[in-house]
């Protein structure tokens, strides 16, 4: 179970914090996916050739059901672990932030590593712009021609929005309901719509 709206970032931004000679830049970038994960740490492995370290962390999905964090190379979680917190801390989802270091020659200790990434990228996240989204299911429904005066006329009243539509002898069309309005809205249809077909797609 989790809220029907989550917080994300409405851009990429930046920030950066120095400790003792050592310079930390962040990158809070936006993702959906694994995949833009990499691209996005690969993309700045390239900005920043010249890093030391390229520590970062994420989380995604609307429920916060994937998180991770790596440390690439420093002592272990004194750095994607604190990365990582400030995202909880800020309660964010679908966001990837990369702390890079760039060694100014004095070590810094386990505490002066934590403080640093920590504030790296809260320093990100302070010059984001954070934004509240709703929660919603996408649903695809499949149904007879004749139906389809009944399905729009609900469609319309209950201002659900059609993503895809296909209308021929049996109709398709793929849904996006908010979330904690689902079940009312699915409900009404079938008692409307004998022989409707649903089927869950996704949570976005």
């Amino acid at each position: 179970m989790f809220d029907n709206k989550y917080k994300e970032i409405e851009a990429s931004s930046k920030g950066n914090y120095l400790e003792k000679g050592s310079k930390f830049i962040s990158y809070a970038i936006k993702v959906k996916t694994n995949t833009e994960v990499k691209e996005k740490l690969d993309k700045i492995k390239k900005i920043e050739k010249s890093a030391n370290h390229y520590c970062y962390a994420y989380v995604l999905h609307p429920d916060k059901s994937a998180t991770y964090f790596n440390d690439d190379g420093e002592p272990r979680s004194t750095a994607g672990k604190p990365i990582l917190g400030q995202i909880q801390s800020h309660d964010l989802t679908n966001i990837l932030i990369i702390v890079v270091r760039y060694f100014g020659g004095t070590k810094l200790g386990v505490s002066g590593l934590i403080r640093s990434y920590k504030n790296a990228a809260k320093d990100a996240i302070k010059n984001s712009k954070i934004i509240i989204n709703e929660i919603k299911e996408v649903y695809s429904l499949e149904f007879n021609f004749e139906k389809i005066n009944t399905i729009m006329k609900i469609i319309k009243a209950n201002n659900i929005d059609i993503i895809n539509k296909k209308f021929d002898s049996i109709c398709f069309m793929e849904i996006k309901i908010t979330k904690n309005k689902s079940d009312e809205m699915l409900n009404k249809l079938k008692e409307n719509l004998i022989g409707l077909k649903i089927k869950y797609i996704k949570t976005i």
